[in-house]
């Protein structure tokens, strides 16, 4: 098997069959410089064209490998951004698969152009079209910006690399001593990938994506019939609810979940998953992981990190530029404690509470726990702009736990004095009724009837428009 095949196949075994048409297919270098002239440049580098994806229309590029390492330079970059104009205008996805040794040398500031090129295209197109990006091989220096733009991004396993620069480079490491550049890095350490898999995984992962996703950001037909019983009772859902990947398949729509950035600050979970036949995004705090046999594997505080409060901020912006209604479960008691989460958390519990607040699309809060202080705020609280919070009976909603209150409140005082004090702490502060009596909850709901109450709310926000102050964009 050829590379240039290999790129050509890839688009293939991602679009419907038989359905990609290819654009630019004759296009070659231009520049001349070191003996360039003598070299073969089939369509310079990258297959560019468009196909569907269960019927949608999407736009794709495939760098290929095989000529001149995949480098982009100028016609190369000239067909990607071509691509980009048809994407807009026609309000189309666009999906990169990349495998390229990155900036032409060659070509040198052509090849730098190219790239500021290919950048501008995305930044225009950001918010838009959706955006996806796999990478199949390497992925380096001023290319890594791509993904980065890019709204998803999914790594094949053990052999991709992405990085910008060379983990060999950096002062005191070598690849052997920490990869950088491996998928398994770029997913659980830098944030940078929401999924990593096998190739062919990772064909069918990107349809499921592309499925769940509005066409464009002024798409208001995405919406199939739903064959879920909408008043559907979600048995045994509280005891899910510590692992949101799995509470979140309960209350879906058959199930569909779509699980974003899996293996970074995995006490977050972000995703997409069905209601009613829509697509709702979702954001959900967890404190446990379970395995198909519903044993706990591993556990969590219930707090907000700054990596946590990251992810979950990407998704709502998303969510809210594509008109996607958002859902939260919250489970919350305070911060991370790490000096690694106190020197960015603030920063970026800032910008989840202006993600939530800023976020003009329906707004549903569920709470399934503990929602303690400026944490329980954070996610999605009516005072940030929820449309509408539910909790379940037990939950716990209050500034802070009842029996470090109660200690605070009795200071110096006997053991059953404190204890009185807790019990009457939690009656009076720390309940869900106390919290609906003031109305910052707006219905109390038993978990099994979750589904059918959220589904409801969304319904009946539907028309939901958000009127703001006149303004260019926020700046945080």
């Amino acid at each position: 098997m050829s590379s240039t095949s290999q790129a050509s196949q890839r688009i293939n075994a991602l679009l419907d069959e038989n359905s990609f048409v290819e654009i630019g297919a004759l296009v070659t270098a231009r520049n001349t410089d070191f003996n360039l002239k003598q070299t073969d440049t089939p369509s310079d580098g990258v297959v560019t064209g468009y196909g569907v994806i269960d019927g949608n229309l999407v736009y794709v590029y495939s760098q290929d490998a095989s000529v001149l390492g995949g480098s982009v330079g100028e016609m190369h970059a000239k067909k990607i951004s071509h691509l980009y104009d048809l994407a807009i205008k026609t309000g189309s996805p666009v999906i990169g698969l990349i495998d390229s040794a990155g900036l032409r040398l060659q070509e040198a500031t052509d090849a730098l152009n190219a790239f500021g090129d290919i950048y501008l295209k995305q930044v225009n197109a950001s918010g838009v079209v959706p955006q996806i990006t796999a990478v199949f091989g390497s992925c380096g220096g001023g290319l890594a910006i791509i993904p980065g733009i890019t709204d998803f991004t999914f790594m094949v396993d053990n052999k991709a690399s992405l990085f910008v620069n060379s983990p060999n480079v950096l002062d005191g490491n070598y690849k052997e001593k920490c990869d950088t550049s491996s998928a398994k890095w770029q997913a659980s350490e830098a944030g940078s990938v929401d999924a990593i898999c096998d190739e062919n995984e990772i064909y069918a992962q990107i349809r499921e994506l592309v499925s769940l996703l509005p066409s464009n950001n002024e798409d208001g037909d995405s919406l199939e019939e739903c064959t879920d019983d909408l008043n559907r009772a979600c048995d045994n859902l509280d005891g899910a609810a510590a692992d949101p990947a799995l509470a979140l398949r309960i209350i879906s729509d058959n199930g569909v979940f779509f699980e974003t950035k899996r293996e970074f600050a995995k006490e977050i979970v972000t995703g997409f998953i069905k209601l009613n036949g829509a697509t709702v995004g979702v954001v959900a705090n967890r404190s446990a992981i379970f395995d198909e046999n519903g044993k706990e594997v591993e556990k969590f505080d219930t707090v907000l990190t700054a990596n946590g409060c990251e992810k979950a901020a990407s998704l709502v912006n998303f969510c809210d530029a594509f008109d996607i209604p958002v859902l939260s479960l919250t489970n919350a008691t305070g911060f991370g404690s790490t000096k690694c989460d106190e020197r960015r958390v603030a920063r970026n519990a800032a910008k989840l509470v202006y993600a939530f607040a800023n976020a003009t699309v329906p707004k549903v809060n569920v709470i399934t726990g503990k929602a303690f202080g400026s944490a329980y705020v954070i996610m999605n609280s009516k005072a940030i702009g929820a449309d509408i919070t539910i909790s379940w009976p037990n939950s716990e909603i209050g500034s802070m736990d009842a029996a470090l209150a109660a200690k605070i409140i009795c200071d110096g005082k006997d053991v059953a004095t404190i204890s009185e004090c807790e019990a009457e702490y939690k009656k009076l502060q720390n309940n869900s009724l106390s919290a609906a009596r003031r109305g910052y909850v707006d219905e109390i709901v038993e978990p099994a009837d979750t589904r059918k109450y959220v589904i409801g709310a969304f319904e009946m926000l539907f028309t939901k428009r958000d009127e703001r102050p006149a303004k260019k964009h926020g700046t945080v």
